[in-house]
């Protein structure tokens, strides 16, 4: 299933009008960028439930927690057309 996946995005970059600006190396930086973010804020997630903080304070930090994780993806997302909210570099 992931190289399905995989493979479907490398095809619908790879069309002409998409090709100049994308490149297999920058899908790959993406996905690393995305699986190591991910990691970290999961962690973060599993932290906040295993700490054992009170209920109010626990479902704000979730909160943020997830409000990181969508303006992280929406930033790399962006950064395809050239304007990312932030840059990870």
């Amino acid at each position: 299933m992931p190289k399905a996946f995989l493979f479907a995005v490398l095809a619908v970059f790879a069309s002409s009008a998409l090709a100049a600006s994308v490149s297999v190396d920058g899908l790959i930086q993406v996905v690393i960028y995305i699986v190591v973010i991910g990691l970290v804020l999961w962690l973060v997630w599993w932290f906040i439930g295993y700490a054992g903080i009170p209920e109010p304070f626990n479902k704000v930090a979730r909160v943020l927690v997830g409000l990181v994780a969508v303006l992280v993806l929406i930033s790399l997302l962006l950064g395809f057309i050239g304007h990312p909210i932030f840059t990870l570099r």
